[in-house]
Order: structure tokens, then C-alpha cells, then sequence
């Protein structure tokens, strides 16, 4: 047993004074400690510790916003609203309420890609307890608790585009499937609230609940979702009293009901047997929001090297970060990795060639005036004034037509004043580093040194190239890919090869169905800087590296350029530029053509950007960004007053503010 040693004082004349000779000894044993101690006011941080630091900062903070985010009541962040900005105005669905318009045709909703919910109904063991869970959508915590598990559950077969073995993740069901993507961030909630202030409810309004991992065809192998949108609507028309309905697809959604209006009226067993009356019969109107008829550059970049500017900008400020294997995630591989496994981008590639988005020394964009100039009607649905100046860059003499280019040099220069190298024939091979212990593999490790420069050394690629390259970089994937869509124009629309699935999503090697009283509109935003081309560099070879990168140190030589961190802008949505929304309704569905036999009217209605006036607002009620758009007041009520029985006559036909009208006429297609 250890005792406590009680120190003895010893005796002194005066009682409760101390002895001088322990004082001193204390003093000097405090010295001593004080003289071992670190002294925080003089030392140097190190960058662990900044880090540590600044983490805890934000950590904090986080905890400190989330408290006040559901403790506040939500009365107060609108009365303080109303305080600084005055009175808001009436959402679409209460104004046009006040007007007398009611619930009138039912309404089908068809979200985009990434937007819809998945839930797990079958996985791994890392996986225990998320049966039922959503893994894709809500709060994503499951990412962060194990994301290299989460990861494993939300790609698909490499091979066969459909599920892993031993895992089963399903679509989310009902209005909840996209209202929100997470906590906050609105999807389909605004329109959906403006219905149902008009009358409608879950009686009259269907989301349409599809996995957009998969190729369109696809979705109905093993989930039979397009029969359940055939029947779905049946059923709406039927307890309507024969209104037929008015379908509202956004972003890549637009495509996979182009697809399902194809193969519903095809024959068994390939399509749906609906007839070729079915659509007639069937639909009122398509309002088609943010629609990529024509496909996105996006995809090419997000395809080529998992980059967009956004990602590619966040490389630059801390480089290396996101190419290291960080916790056991090397981030940019795996997404790359997952991305690939996902059919459905492939439906995002552009289509139509050098036709649609411009060749070499030509773009139906390139030497235009400057867009920032052009007037439009004013789009607000409240009596404000708006700014009708779209806040984009100067285009003079930019050539889109170069989607991407090896050096600003390649981008600039006209073709006749340089050679381009053949890459197709170089052999692969000739490994640049050790790629045999990679655990995340790519199809650019099959690549070698050679490889790597003959592409660089093509210098330029359009869209009548980049099919070959990707072909090239990307075979296993790309023949997977080709089986599912196709990115060309038709000769003859009548050959029997075009009765196939693989083209029923390209409007260009598509018919529209035989339904005269239907309309098609395309509602998209504008004014917004939006990704049209890019300039890439070769990265410095490493174990298991994706060769190829977004230069983001190259710029305009102005401060309006359109050359911006290696990135090309254009007008458009943040995601599809203006010719891929517009063309289709502009000029290739306009009055009878072939690709429109039966003369489907067709309205283009765009919505000029505009901030929020402030934070208050959140998104903003006149947004023109991809998503945000679903939030647009202008949208929504062009979308209810079609829902109630309008016409696009009954809306005013035609409102742009862009020169898609001029650029689609400098397109040379045959109609």
C-alpha cells in the first residue's frame, strides 16, 4: 500500500509563517518548470496545427449554423426579408390562384440525371443496416461514414451497365423522389407547391421514378419504368375524364422521354405497343425544361478526364490534393471509375457533328455581336424591372467549333497553318509508370507514353473527332456506350435501322410522334456562363494517373475573353449551351420537316438570368442557372397556365433574348 508522504515543516518562532529555505526551493522548482514549458505566445505554428485549427473554426461554425437553421422559426427569415427588400411578391401558383385558374390537365414530372433518389434493397456487407435507405439524395451520410463502401453500392457492372452481383439499388418512389436533392437544396419543391396552391395534388401529379445510372433501354430490362410511366399515364387520363397530360421533363430527363415517346408507340417486344396514335391520344403538351436535345460539352470533359471547370479550378488551388490517395480514396479515379459505369451519361455526348456545334474554323456562334447587348422583353412575372443584359462574354471571333484543344495556340490558329497527327493507328502498350498495382483500373493504364502523345500531338478535336478519340482513350467503355446511343444526323429516317432504341433519344435520327394537336415547348435559362470548349494539357506521368488535364493557367487576352481558366464560355444555363437547348424548337421541329412530320407546334421560351437581390432570397425567383430554373417564377407560371389549358399562343409564342433564331439559320441541315 502506497501512503501519501505529508512534507514536515519545521518549527518557526512565529506560528503559520513558513521557512525562508522552502520558499526559495519552490521558487527555483518553479523556475525550472517554467523554463521547460512551451510558451505558446512565441511559437511558430506548423501547418498540422493551422489546419487542425481552422477545422475546429469550421467545424464550429457548421454546428452553430445548423443549431440556428432548425431552431429559428421560418417566419422570421421572411419577415426579415419583407423588412430590408418590402413586401414579396405573390408565388405563381397564389397569383395566378387570384386570376381563377384552376387544376385542369394532369400533370407528369420527369426529373433529370442525378436529381431522383436511390434507395439500397440489396448490398454488401459494409452495407449492414442501409436496407431501404436512400444512398443517393437526403443527407448523404452514408458517404461520408464509409465512401469507399458507398462508392462500391452506387456504380454498376462495368461490363453489363446493370447492377454488381449481390447489389440492388432501386429508385425512390412518389413526389419525395426529386422534390429535394438534399436538405434545402429545392428540385421540383417550388413547382410542385406553386400546383398545388392551383388545386392539384398526388391524384393529379406523378414523378416519374427511374434509375438515370442506367441506359435508357435499359430501365425497362430490369425495372420495367417505362411500361410504369405508359400505365401511369393511362391511368391519369383515364380518371380525368380523357384530359391528357401535360408532361414537364427537366435537363436530361427531356431525353429519356423523347426515348419512351419512341418506344411507347413501337411494337412489342422492343417498345411498348401503345400504337401510333398512343402520344396523340395521350399527351397535351412537352414542356421540356433545360432540355440538352442536342447534348452538353460537359460530358466530353467529365468523360476525358472527370473534370469540369468547377473541378478543374479546385485542382489548381490545391494541386495534388485530389490526385493522392486520401484516407484510402483517391478521389479522382474513383469518380472517373464510378462515372463511367453510369450508361446514362452517354445520352449527354453532342450530337450531330460539325453540323450542329461548327468545324475547325467555324461555329454558328462565332463572330456574332456581343450578347451582353441584346434586348429582350421583360420575363419577370411581377411588376419589377429586370435587367435584359445577359452577362456572358464578348464572342467576337471565338471559334466553338475546336471542343477541344492541346494549347491555346491549337485553339486560335487556323487550320490551314498546321498539321494534325494521326493518333488512331499508334499502338498502346509501352507503360509510362507502374500501373500493375493500381487498385482503381482505367482504361488509361492500358495507354503508354506513345499513346499519350499522339493524342496530344492531333492538337484540335470537333465534334465529328472526339467520338474517334474517346473510342481510342476509352474502347470497353465506348462499345458499351455505342450500343445504347447514337450522335448522328439521319440520312433517311425511314431506313429500318433507325427503328432501333439506340436512336430514339438523338432528335436527329429521330421522328417526332404523329400528333399535330400536341405542343413541344423548350424552356431554358440564359444569360449564364456556360462550358462550350476546352483546353487541355498532358499531366506529369505517375502510378495509376489520368493522363489528361484541363489547363487552367491559360486565359484570354482580355477581361471579357471567353477563354477563362482553360475553359471556353458560351451563352446558356451554366450546363447547355443555347444552341443544343434552342436549336431543335427553333429550326428542326419548326412547322413540318422531316424530323417533325406532322407538324408538332413548337415554342421557345427563354428566362434571362438575374441574381438575388439578396441572401434572403436563397436561389433567387429569377434565376436562369440549370437547376436553380425550377425555382424561376416566370417558369413556373408559363408551366401552370399550360397545365390550366394555355397555348403557347395563349403565352405569347416565342420570348428570346439570345440570336438562337440567327445562329440556328447558319446551320446547314437538310429538312
Amino acid at each position: 500500500m502506497t501512503f501519501l508522504r505529508r512534507r514536515k515543516v519545521p518549527y518557526s518562532s512565529k506560528p503559520g509563517t513558513p521557512d525562508p529555505s522552502f520558499e526559495k526551493e519552490d521558487d527555483k522548482k518553479n523556475q525550472y518548470k517554467s523554463s521547460q514549458r512551451p510558451s505558446y505566445s512565441s511559437k511558430n505554428w506548423s501547418c498540422w496545427d493551422n489546419c487542425c485549427w481552422l477545422i475546429g473554426v469550421l467545424c464550429s461554425v457548421w454546428c452553430f449554423l445548423l443549431f440556428l437553421y432548425n431552431a429559428t422559426p421560418d417566419s422570421i427569415p421572411q419577415y426579415v426579408s419583407m423588412a430590408i427588400t418590402g413586401p414579396l411578391p405573390d408565388p405563381p401558383g397564389v397569383k395566378l390562384r387570384k386570376e381563377g385558374l384552376t387544376a385542369n390537365h394532369p400533370v407528369v414530372l420527369v426529373p433529370g440525371i442525378v436529381t431522383g433518389g436511390l434507395e439500397l434493397w440489396e448490398g454488401r456487407q459494409c452495407a449492414e443496416g442501409l436496407l431501404g435507405k436512400r444512398l443517393w439524395g437526403g443527407s448523404f451520410g452514408e458517404f461520408y461514414k464509409r465512401p469507399l463502401c458507398w462508392l462500391e453500392h452506387i456504380s454498376l457492372d462495368n461490363e453489363t451497365g446493370l447492377d454488381p452481383p449481390g447489389i440492388r439499388v432501386r429508385p425512390v418512389s412518389g413526389l419525395v423522389a426529386a422534390d429535394y436533392f438534399a436538405r434545402g437544396y429545392f428540385v421540383w419543391a417550388v413547382i410542385i407547391a406553386n400546383l398545388a396552391h392551383i388545386g392539384y395534388e398526388e391524384k393529379s401529379l406523378h414523378m416519374v421514378a427511374y434509375d438515370w445510372r442506367l441506359s435508357f433501354q435499359n430501365t425497362e430490362v430490369r425495372d420495367q419504368s417505362l411500361s410504369r410511366i405508359k400505365s401511369n399515364i393511362e391511368l391519369l387520363v383515364a380518371t380525368h375524364g380523357g384530359k391528357k397530360v401535360v408532361v414537364v421533363p427537366h435537363s436530361m430527363g427531356v431525353q429519356y422521354f423523347l426515348h419512351f415517346m419512341k418506344w411507347v408507340e413501337a411494337p412489342a417486344p422492343m417498345g411498348g405497343g401503345g400504337g401510333s396514335d398512343w402520344c396523340a391520344k395521350h399527351i397535351k403538351a412537352v414542356v421540356n425544361v433545360g432540355a440538352p436535345f442536342l447534348g452538353s460539352p460537359k460530358s466530353i470533359a467529365l468523360h476525358f478526364s472527370i473534370e469540369v471547370r468547377d473541378i478543374a479550378n479546385l485542382r489548381a488551388q490545391a494541386p495534388g490534393f485530389l490526385d493522392k490517395d486520401v484516407f484510402g480514396l483517391q478521389t479522382f479515379k474513383h469518380l472517373m471509375r464510378m462515372f463511367r459505369t453510369w450508361d446514362a451519361t452517354f445520352s449527354m455526348v453532342p450530337k450531330g457533328g460539325e453540323t450542329i456545334w461548327g468545324g475547325l474554323d467555324w461555329s454558328p456562334e462565332m463572330d456574332s455581336f456581343n450578347v451582353s447587348e441584346k434586348k429582350g422583353k421583360n420575363n419577370s412575372t411581377h411588376n419589377t424591372v429586370q435587367n435584359t443584359k445577359s452577362n456572358v462574354c464578348n464572342t467576337k471571333g471565338v471559334n466553338y467549333g475546336r471542343l477541344l484543344s492541346f494549347g491555346k495556340e491549337w485553339a486560335e490558329t487556323h487550320s490551314s497553318k498546321f498539321e494534325r497527327a494521326d493518333f488512331k493507328n499508334v499502338a498502346k502498350g509501352d507503360k509510362v509508370a507502374n500501373s500493375s498495382n493500381c487498385d482503381i483500373w482505367l482504361e488509361y493504364h492500358e495507354m503508354g507514353s506513345k499513346a499519350i502523345k499522339a493524342v496530344a500531338d492531333h492538337k484540335v478535336y470537333t465534334t465529328g473527332s472526339i467520338l474517334d478519340l474517346l473510342h481510342y482513350v476509352a474502347p470497353k467503355l465506348m462499345a458499351r456506350g455505342a450500343s445504347h446511343f447514337s450522335y448522328g444526323i439521319a440520312d433517311n429516317l425511314d431506313y429500318p435501322k433507325y427503328g432501333h432504341y439506340k436512336y430514339w433519344s438523338n432528335p436527329l435520327e429521330t421522328k417526332l410522334p404523329n400528333a399535330p394537336d400536341m405542343e413541344i415547348y423548350s424552356l431554358y435559362g440564359v444569360g449564364l456562363s456556360t462550358e462550350r470548349g476546352y483546353i487541355y494539357k498532358v499531366a506529369t506521368p505517375s502510378d495509376c494517373h489520368i493522363p489528361f488535364q484541363i489547363d487552367t493557367s491559360v486565359n484570354g487576352d482580355s477581361e471579357d475573353s471567353c477563354l477563362k481558366g482553360g475553359v471556353f464560355s458560351s451563352d446558356g444555363d451554366e450546363t447547355v449551351p443555347v444552341i443544343s437547348a434552342g436549336f431543335m424548337c427553333a429550326k428542326g421541329w419548326r412547322g413540318k420537316t422531316r424530323f417533325n412530320p406532322s407538324g408538332i407546334r413548337t415554342y421557345i421560351r427563354e428566362y434571362n438570368h438575374s441574381p438575388p437581390a439578396n441572401l434572403l432570397e436563397g436561389r433567387g425567383t429569377q434565376s436562369g442557372s440549370h437547376v436553380d430554373l425550377l425555382g424561376n417564377f416566370a417558369l413556373i407560371e408559363d408551366v401552370l397556365r399550360v397545365a390550366a389549358g394555355a397555348s403557347g399562343e395563349d403565352l405569347g409564342g416565342d420570348r428570346v433574348y439570345t440570336d438562337i433564331f440567327k445562329w440556328s439559320e447558319r446551320i446547314n441541315l437538310q429538312l
